[in-house]
């Protein structure tokens, strides 16, 4: 991301102040056995994460080093609290060195002083990853961690109840709900998707529709939650459920998987990582899956993008130098990212990653489609200024909040729209940062 002036300054600023906050682990005995520099024998580089392939990556590692080891934890994806466990354990100096962080909330840990500045260690990495991934990282020259995959959407649908109901693939937003109206009539226990819960998720569609959430400008950050153009994909969206063409399961829910699986949800347009959650969420429908590019709104080519989820050093992390070198390794290597293609179906930040011959090759739960070629394509297409805040806890978890009360008819999206534009300004306000009103 890039900030600029004043606004820029106020993100460092805060970070700086953060130094203030206990340093986990500087002290002996802060963290115990963990992670310290001075315990016998390899130096132990914790890891908090969620992502499939991570565990299986982290022992590959292992298996390579003998001065430094892996202990990876397995948490609550970020939205679902691993977030708030990791902010609470800086600020209790007992975080651990690694944490899986969304590009998306990036900017507000680096507000709330909750990373490590690491770009001594490297500064050099630069050169292996695209702009936009660096630019996840980074802000101005200081590094703070290393990209991993990134996240372009596209449509996942299963290809042979699309075969069943006469549904040809639909290649922009009119055709998709006009399917979804068309096998709706045809069974109204089918949905042709379900509608997007996460907010993180849902950012992906504003994203690729132009409908910015955060500006910072002159001095101030610019919240649009709300603004007419995210207002229109709302209105999108909520047309969809009131037609009862989309599911409203929780995303991520075990409904919702057992959904997919047993072919009551027909599609879901997403990140390339979720062919992962498919895949071992939705295992009894294997093989009966394809993948096409993402729906487009008349007249724009344009591709949403969700997540991408950098390793961060965590503040007071005391081998901060083992952490990112680790984090490096993890995401170059082609062991531990053919591991993590292959479990997580993950679409790799790096330029080696990219180039592994695994990305050529046909996924069988994808009917030996070669899902990968698809998303190649489609990530030239996702605007890569989209531009994340600094508060994005308070700003997801009140966008979720107010899509969860769409499925009950007690709130509308435009609502929940509503709600994490006033929630966010206060928000930002309450932490001192400048606002344009």
């Amino acid at each position: 991301m890039r900030l600029s002036g004043k606004a820029a300054a106020v993100v460092a600023g805060t970070a700086a102040l953060a130094l203030s906050l206990t340093a986990c682990g500087t002290k002996d005995g802060d963290k115990g056995d963990t992670d310290s520099p001075k315990a016998a024998g390899p130096v132990t580089v914790s890891w908090w994460g969620w992502a499939p392939g991570y565990e299986s990556a982290a022992a590959a590692f292992n298996a390579a080093h003998t001065d430094v080891q892996i202990r990876f934890e397995q948490v609550s994806a970020g939205s679902q609290g691993g977030y708030d466990k990791m902010l609470t354990a800086v600020k209790a100096g007992n975080a651990p060195c690694l944490g899986q962080v969304g590009a998306e909330t990036f900017t507000s840990f680096l507000a709330q002083g909750a990373l490590e500045d690491v770009t001594e260690h490297l500064a050099g990495a630069k050169a292996d990853f695209p702009e936009a991934a660096w630019k996840t990282v980074s802000l101005g020259e200081k590094i703070y961690g290393v990209p991993v995959d990134s996240g372009a959407m596209g449509l996942f649908y299963r290809a042979d109840l699309f075969q069943q109901y006469g549904l040809a693939v639909p290649t922009t937003w009119d055709e998709f709900k006009a399917a979804g109206q068309k096998l709706h009539a045809a069974d109204p226990t089918k949905y042709i998707a379900n509608l997007p819960t996460d907010a993180y998720n849902f950012s992906g569609y504003s994203w690729q529709a132009g409908a910015r959430w955060f500006s910072a400008a002159d001095d101030a950050w610019e919240v649009t939650i709300d603004s007419p153009a995210n207002v229109k994909v709302a209105d999108f969206w909520q047309s969809m459920v009131d037609e009862g063409s989309v599911s409203t399961f929780p995303s991520w829910d075990a409904a919702l998987n057992a959904a997919w699986a047993d072919g009551a949800v027909l599609s879901e347009v997403g990140a390339v990582w979720t062919a992962g959650i498919l895949e071992s969420e939705a295992k009894a429908s294997a093989g009966k899956w394809a993948v096409a590019p993402m729906p487009k709104w008349q007249g724009s080519d344009a591709v949403g993008n969700v997540g991408g989820s950098p390793n961060a050093v965590l503040k007071g992390c005391p081998n901060p130098k083992e952490a990112a070198e680790a984090a490096l390794w993890l995401s170059t290597n082609a062991d531990s990212l053919n591991l993590m293609i292959d479990e997580g179906g993950l679409y790799p930040a790096s330029t080696a990653g990219q180039a592994l011959p695994i990305m050529k090759q046909g996924r069988e739960f994808f009917g030996g489609q070669a899902i990968f070629e698809v998303f190649a394509a489609e990530s030239a297409h996702v605007n890569p200024d989209w531009q994340w805040g600094p508060v994005m806890t308070v700003t997801s978890t009140a966008l979720a909040d107010g899509l969860g009360k769409v499925g009950n008819k007690s709130g509308t999206v435009a609502d929940a729209l509503a709600a994490a534009q006033t929630k966010t300004v206060e928000e930002i306000e309450a932490q001192g940062y400048a606002l344009k009103k």
